[in-house]
This record gives C-alpha cells, sequence and structure tokens, in this order.
C-alpha cells in the first residue's frame, strides 16, 4: 500500500503527535507499504531525507509569535500557493492509495484534502487534540474556529475521523457533528521497552540529587492541559512529610505560571527544570524518577504518560477509569487516580507510592502490563492498516 501522512509536527520538532506519526511511519515501512511524510521545516532538519524505509519531505514554513491563543506554542504554518503546488506535485508523483492526516485544524491537513478530493482519494485524519481553552475569550475564539473552518472541512472532505480515546470521541461527536459511519477508534501506539532497561543514576549525580525522593513531571509547559498548577498546589503538602523531596519538570516552558506559583508557596527550592532534552535522554529522567505526574484535567492520557507507565514507574493522574474504550483504568492496580483541583489528595497519593514501595511496584508492574497488553507500536499498526483497507476499497 502506498500511503501519505502528514503532519505540521513532526520530529525533529518534539509532540506526541510528532512522535506518533514518525513510529506508525517506520513500522508501516518495515512492513513494506512504500510511506511518504510531509511535514514543515525545522531548524536544523533537513529539506528532504529519508528515515527507517520512508521518505520525509518539509516544507518551508513560517511561525507566528507564541501567543495565549496558541497556549504559547511554537506552531508551524505551510500554507502558500508554491508550497500547495509543491504538495500537489509530490502527491501526484507519488500516488498513494491513502492520504493519513495529523491533526484536523493543521494547514497540510487541508491542502492534502483538496488534493484527495480531486484525485478522489480516500483521506484519514486523527484528532489528537480538542479546541479548547481555560481562557473565556480564547475558548470562544477556538469553538469560532472550529465552526467556520474545522467543521466545514470534515463536512467537505467527509474524511474517516480517528479517535484516540472516550474524551477526543465525544469532543468529536459534540464539536463536529460526525456519526459512527465515520469514526474510527485507534488508540495511541507506544514502544513498550523502550524505557525498560535503563539507570537513571546519571541523572541523579548530574542533578546532584542523590537519593532524594523525585517526583517526575514530563512533556512541554502549556497552558491548561499541562500547566503544572495542581502539581504546586501540592507541593507544600508533599514537603512536609519529605522535606527531600524535589519535583523534576522535563519540557520546554511555554508558560511560567506554575513558577511564580511556586514562589509564592514558597516550594520553588524543591522545584527543577530542565528544559526540553532530547528523547534519547527521557528514559533516564523517567528511570531516575520515583513517581509521575502531570495529567491533571481529564484531558485523557498522553503518549509520554503510557511511555512512563510501559517504564514502571507509578502515574498518578486525574483521569476517567473509561478513558480508553473497553478498557478500565483502576486505581491501585493499573495507575493511580486523583480528583481534580484536590491538592491534599494529589500529595497523598503521591507520599503512599513514596512510603510504600511494594505498592509503587505492583502499580508500575500492573501499567506495565496494561501498555503491553493494549498499547503496542505493532498491534497499533496492525489496526490503522485494518482500517485503511476498509478505507480504501
Amino acid at each position: 500500500m502506498r500511503i501519505v501522512m502528514t503532519n505540521n509536527f513532526f520530529l525533529p520538532r518534539p509532540s506526541g503527535s510528532a512522535h506518533h506519526t514518525a513510529g506508525l511511519a517506520r513500522q508501516l515501512a518495515a512492513l513494506g507499504h512504500d510511506v511518504l511524510v510531509v511535514t514543515a521545516a525545522h531548524r536544523g532538519a533537513a529539506s528532504e531525507e529519508w528515515s527507517d524505509g520512508y521518505r520525509v519531505v518539509r516544507l518551508p514554513s513560517w511561525t507566528p509569535p507564541p501567543s495565549r491563543l496558541g497556549m504559547n506554542y511554537e506552531i508551524p504554518w505551510t500554507l502558500s500557493p508554491r508550497n500547495l503546488r509543491r504538495l500537489f506535485r509530490l502527491l501526484d508523483e507519488f500516488r498513494p492509495d491513502i492520504v493519513h492526516q495529523g491533526g484536523q485544524f493543521f494547514d497540510l491537513t487541508w491542502m492534502s484534502a483538496i488534493w484527495a478530493r480531486r484525485r478522489k482519494v480516500p483521506t484519514v485524519v486523527t484528532v489528537y487534540t480538542a479546541l479548547v481553552h481555560s481562557d473565556r475569550i480564547a475558548r470562544k475564539i477556538l469553538w469560532l474556529g472550529d465552526m467556520v473552518l474545522v467543521r466545514p472541512f470534515l463536512a467537505i472532505g467527509r474524511p474517516t475521523i480517528v479517535v484516540i480515546d472516550t474524551w477526543i470521541d465525544s469532543y468529536v461527536r459534540r464539536r463536529y457533528r460526525v456519526g459512527d459511519d465515520r469514526i474510527a477508534t485507534v488508540m495511541i501506539g507506544v514502544e513498550p521497552d523502550h524505557f525498560v532497561g535503563v539507570d537513571g543514576r546519571k541523572v541523579r549525580e548530574r542533578l546532584d540529587l542523590g537519593d532524594r525522593p523525585i517526583v517526575l513531571s514530563i512533556g512541554h509547559v502549556i497552558p491548561l492541559i499541562r500547566d503544572r498548577l495542581a502539581l504546586v498546589r501540592a507541593m507544600p503538602h508533599l514537603v512536609e512529610k519529605h522535606p527531600e523531596l524535589v519535583v523534576l519538570v522535563v519540557g520546554h516552558v511555554f508558560d511560567e505560571a506554575f513558577l511564580r506559583l511556586a514562589d509564592e508557596l514558597g516550594v520553588r527550592d524543591h522545584l527543577i527544570c530542565t528544559g526540553e532534552v532530547s528523547r534519547d535522554e527521557v528514559p533516564g529522567f523517567v528511570a531516575a524518577a520515583d513517581v509521575e505526574a502531570h495529567d491533571f484535567h481529564y484531558f485523557g492520557l498522553g503518549t509520554s504518560t503510557l511511555e512512563v507507565m510501559a517504564a514502571g514507574v507509578p502515574v498518578v493522574s486525574v483521569v476517567a477509569t473509561d478513558n480508553f474504550p473497553g478498557l478500565e483504568l483502576r486505581s491501585g492496580e493499573n495507575i493511580t487516580i486523583v480528583p481534580e483541583n484536590d491538592p491534599k489528595a494529589l500529595a497523598d497519593a503521591i507520599h503512599q507510592l513514596l512510603d510504600n514501595p511494594e505498592l509503587a511496584r505492583r502499580v508500575g508492574k500492573g501499567q506495565r502490563q496494561f501498555v503491553v497488553d493494549h498499547f503496542s507500536i505493532d498491534a497499533h499498526t496492525r489496526d490503522y492498516l485494518a482500517m485503511y483497507e476498509i478505507v480504501a476499497v
């Protein structure tokens, strides 16, 4: 099968969808399929290259200044007449059987959809992110964008829409008025063994942390979705019982509200921010951690959380037990679930894991088995291939 994958975010630009697209492309190529990835240019990355058996083309892009509307995130755009013509030429030359689009609101999704509609090639779009916001005005602007741009595009292009969990499923049905006939559920795939067998002592030595308890909080700091405010509010309770505890935030800081709050609460000395690190470095930070915590807003569990779960490091999260269709998250068995906006409950859950090594070991083991059983990249790729074959008929 000949498969085109588009996503404005792609490696080396770090994001969950970038890693997902790269992992899926690699697996598809390994199975003998022809794969072309089209993405936005990124500093230091080649404009065209072959990687793990598939071709990557990066189109010239421009990035608006980070804004609160975009959660201070750097979002690249490629839309231009020249890029549109080049994309059409690329796709005409490649002659794909299917076009898989990453994200419903990126310009590469819309541009490739125009080509696919004209050439009568089926499309699949994976929705990774809901357009939501904590700010009332920004929330209205994003809702308007969904109504004026995304919803009409989905109605006209009629792609098969892939949802990754129950939260995204609910969002797609409610916001875009899409029914069962156009929705497919394919949960995120990860490499369960990527984080296994790594020694975390080097990270502890480099940061001079010795045997101090480490609560890892992994992923870029952005408003609303991963703002770390809930974790900082829990820190006074944490350091009261564990005075040596440190919260280690690994990822680019796009929003510093949590740092200001840490200063106000007098816990800034217990907070370490590494900034963005390479993917190869992440396993070392995970291995150094006693507990991981960053998902606190009922928006599901992202790729980084699943990877930490696969590593066997106990995760504390605000998440629905039925977050994944047909599967059950069980607090104390394959994750630790806490209520939203309850700093004391969050701190107590972390204390319990730090003070009870047997509980931490059992939860970590349950998490890993949960990911191995249901989220391996191999099974994930098979699910996508089965869907491609149905859609391409």
